[in-house]
């Protein structure tokens, strides 16, 4: 028995609200729309599962603060690694963070993704 479902539909979409996990200086356009719905999350809020979507934006990252899942809805996002290598992912890409990894995250394209943190 499936306990919630992932979807990235109009419904879910209608359930986000707005967000602010990302410090505004780091927003790189002048939209700063940020918006989350989270499907689970427990109740110390160590593993959390829902969609999020954020405007252009770029971030340094010197421990990436959780475990963490993505999968790319739509938009892109570009993901510099510690030894400076770079990694594009768009609509279908799957990927993960571990925590404490050194990474500049940038958003090139409003991004929308399903995530799974844990901490």
């Amino acid at each position: 028995m499936v306990q919630f479902r992932m979807s990235a539909d109009s419904e879910a979409i209608q359930k986000m609200v707005p967000s602010d996990m990302t410090p505004a200086e780091a927003f790189t356009t002048s939209d700063h729309t940020e918006r989350n719905h989270c499907f689970y999350q427990t109740d110390d809020e160590s593993l959390l599962a829902g969609i999020w979507e954020c405007a252009p934006c770029r971030e340094v990252f010197e421990s990436y603060p959780v475990n963490e899942m993505m999968t790319v809805l739509a938009g892109s996002v570009s993901i510099t690694n510690e030894a400076g290598e770079v990694e594009t992912f768009t609509t279908g890409s799957s990927f993960f963070i571990p925590k404490g990894a050194k990474v500049i995250w940038e958003i090139t394209e409003t991004l929308r993704k399903h995530y799974f943190i844990a901490e």
